[in-house]
């Protein structure tokens, strides 16, 4: 079996160790024997088909030019996911998923769209650990590590990834963190997320397969005696 994920530019948005989870995808994959093709996707680059997507977060500056460069294959990007194809975006990149980022200063960012979600600038930063309630993930915790300040809003058909039990997430307001639709998904927990949360990371994987071959996949279990302790020693964990 084999995977190929597109890493779009991480040159310019790749913050608080999201790398991390390029890393915690292709180890996961290589332990399992499942080959791991890993394209790094530039400004002015072409983007081929992939499996999986992946896009970190960073300075509005840095989004401001991602951003314009994403909206060139807005097209293609909707296509893949409407393939099934599997995306995940941390902050920035998760912002630019939805419909728009309003910055306090500045013109609107036009996202792609590829949930029905839009965010806008708060006035408060958003620090802290995480702890988020899913209903789709064994265990159904995920941890991570907020810090920003944009408030997302999500709509229509696009869900929560879960419910806040430590933390701000999307907004502050409504108790809900990151967003997913389809195999979409969004979300502000940096710190990396993927190798907190190896439950989460084979998920992905396992999406993928079936997106790539056409048929359900478990995963074998890999011994994640030490993932699971970093895991739960950070469940309920205020900041």
């Amino acid at each position: 079996m084999k995977l190929s994920i597109g890493h779009l530019y991480p040159k310019l948005l790749n913050l608080y160790g999201d790398m991390g989870n390029i890393i915690a995808l292709t180890k996961r994959c290589e332990w399992r024997g499942i080959e791991f093709e890993y394209d790094p996707i530039g400004i002015g680059d072409s983007i081929k088909e992939h499996d999986l997507y992946f896009i970190g977060g960073g300075q509005d500056k840095q989004q401001q030019e991602v951003a314009d460069e994403l909206y060139k294959n807005k097209e293609f990007l909707t296509e893949e996911r409407d393939k099934n194809a599997v995306f995940l975006g941390i902050c920035g990149g998760y912002q630019l998923f939805g419909h728009y980022y309003q910055p306090f200063e500045g013109d609107k960012l036009l996202g792609i769209s590829l949930m029905d979600a839009y965010t806008v600038a708060g006035k408060k930063r958003f620090i802290g650990n995480v702890t988020v309630e899913t209903d789709f993930l064994t265990p159904n915790t995920l941890v991570g590590f907020e810090n920003h300040s944009g408030l997302t809003y999500l709509q229509g058909d696009t869900k929560p990834l879960g419910r806040m039990i430590v933390g701000n997430g999307n907004n502050g307001e409504d108790k809900s963190e990151g967003g997913r639709y389809k195999n979409v998904f969004g979300t502000y927990l940096h710190g990396s997320l993927l190798p907190k949360n190896p439950n989460f990371a084979d998920y992905l994987i396992e999406l993928a397969l079936e997106k790539k071959y056409g048929e359900k996949f478990e995963l074998k279990k890999l011994d994640d005696e030490l993932e699971n302790k970093t895991h739960n020693s950070l469940v309920g964990k205020a900041y």
